[in-house]
């Protein structure tokens, strides 16, 4: 569903290639026969309400947050807000679609998420949607593994009586090169608290060179760990990548492609 836009040059080339990344995604995934939209967090997502809003028959659908901000932008959109514990939840994707952003996407469509503490209530939407949607800005796309552009590591939620105990067993068990509470800033003395008052630890492995299947096993591997609630890796989860670049054009990585290539060996 595509209507014109008439879009006016914005000034940072690097919020013009988040805003064109947003809106082809936008175009060339929606549907009519929607009803349930998930909507992500963080910068890129802005660009996807305000495209979503300007759609005829937005309004029809019903649009599912997975933060404080993500909720603060379907309301002040003038959309239709619900969240995942009010919805019926009869069968494993009851999700139409879900559009989010991503900190490093690879070559397979694995994603590193949780830069903004919200990893947890994402995964949550993304796991339950049929059409999972990237939208990022060409710095985030990987020339091949998780790991070589996203430098801070692999975002954790953890509980917070645990954290000590997590970073113990992730430098020990687990080899982590670092592993950092990650702290509220200039804003907040002490560590961040995510939407479900957890801590986020950053743990850097460094380049993440395996396939998906080892990668699945490692993710599970961490989360089995008592007091981790959720990860930042998203594997196997993405239908398609969109990355926008400065000059306005998009590129993107489609599942169904992948899955052609692997085919021909």
């Amino acid at each position: 569903m595509t209507i014109p836009s008439e879009l006016k040059p914005l000034g940072d080339p690097l919020e013009q290639a988040k805003r064109a990344a947003a809106y082809k995604a936008v175009d060339e995934n929606i549907s009519l026969n929607y009803k349930y939209v998930g909507i992500g967090s963080g910068s890129t997502v802005v660009y996807i309400v305000e495209r979503l809003s300007q759609l005829p028959l937005s309004k029809n659908f019903i649009y599912v947050p997975t933060s404080f901000q993500s909720k603060k932008l379907i309301l002040d959109s003038g959309l239709r807000l619900s969240n995942v514990d009010d919805i019926n939840i009869d069968s494993d994707h009851v999700l139409d679609i879900t559009f989010d952003g991503a900190d490093e996407v690879d070559t397979s469509l694995n994603c590193i998420k949780g830069g903004g503490a919200c990893l947890f209530q994402e995964k949550l939407i993304a796991s339950l949607s049929k059409n999972f949607i990237i939208v990022a800005d060409y710095r985030k796309k990987s020339p091949s593994y998780l790991g070589v552009n996203w430098l801070k590591g692999i975002p954790i939620e953890v509980v917070p009586m645990a954290w000590s105990k997590i970073r113990n067993d992730l430098l020990n068990k687990f080899s982590a090169n670092k592993v950092t509470l990650r702290q509220g800033g200039v804003n907040k003395a002490g560590p961040v608290v995510t939407d479900n008052g957890n801590f986020i630890l950053d743990v850097e492995f460094g380049i993440l060179d395996v396939d998906s299947f080892d990668l699945l096993k490692f993710n599970q591997q961490i989360k089995n760990l008592v007091g981790v609630v959720e990860t930042g890796l998203f594997i196997s989860m993405a239908k398609k990548a969109y990355f926008g670049h400065g000059d306005g054009s998009v590129s993107s990585i489609s599942s169904t492609n992948l899955l052609r290539k692997k085919k021909l060996y």
